[in-house]
């Protein structure tokens, strides 16, 4: 893993996860320094018309900055974002966010997929791209969208999610550039940190 994320620049880190969504972050993001300096930004699928509670939940839970993504805001680096209920998050360009009400994605809204291919689009090769574990096909598209601009894509195992579904679609679609337990992964997270300059 490390040699993969030593020969990347990287800028930020998309994760995306639906069903089981919640205890996989947890788990993930659990031992994260308050000084982690990558920007993480989150979506989990929400159900439409209730706020998302997530930043509160996850805020009392690590030392790191935690924050709802909200619309023409700078990522800036060492804050984990979630996408909010009700809107489709993108990464502009500029790598600031943008908030649409476009029709649902894979029955989704805010979609992995819109938040993954704008964000290839802004970081190119230096996106890290992380589906976890859930119960649609959201996610594989923009999963092939980040390696298609020369990101790392990173897949749960299927074996180890708590819903496969989605990590077998993304597979299928496209294979990632690494399959791996959560445990895995959040080892990849901390090396990440460890390889910036």
């Amino acid at each position: 893993m490390a040699h993969l994320a030593a020969k990347h620049n990287i800028e930020a880190v998309i994760v995306g996860a639906s069903a089981g969504g919640v205890h996989a972050l947890l788990n993930l993001f659990s031992g994260l320094p308050s000084q982690f300096r990558l920007p993480i930004v989150a979506v989990l699928h929400l159900p439409s018309g209730r706020d998302s509670q997530l930043p509160e939940i996850f805020r009392t839970r690590l030392t790191m900055a935690v924050r709802e993504a909200a619309d023409k805001e700078k990522i800036v680096p060492g804050t984990l974002y979630f996408a909010g209920s009700g809107y489709h998050l993108s990464v502009e360009l500029d790598r600031s966010f943008s908030l649409s009400c476009e029709e649902p994605v894979n029955y989704s809204r805010p979609s992995i997929d819109v938040l993954m291919a704008s964000a290839a689009d802004a970081y190119g090769t230096g996106l890290v791209g992380i589906l976890l574990t859930g119960a649609n096909f959201d996610g594989s598209n923009g999963m092939a969208r980040i390696k298609e601009k020369g990101g790392i894509t990173v897949v749960q195992n299927p074996v180890d999610a708590e819903v496969p579904t989605m990590p077998e679609a993304a597979i299928r679609k496209s294979p990632p550039s690494l399959i791996l337990t959560l445990a895995e992964i959040r080892d990849l997270l901390f090396e990440l940190d460890d390889n910036l300059c």
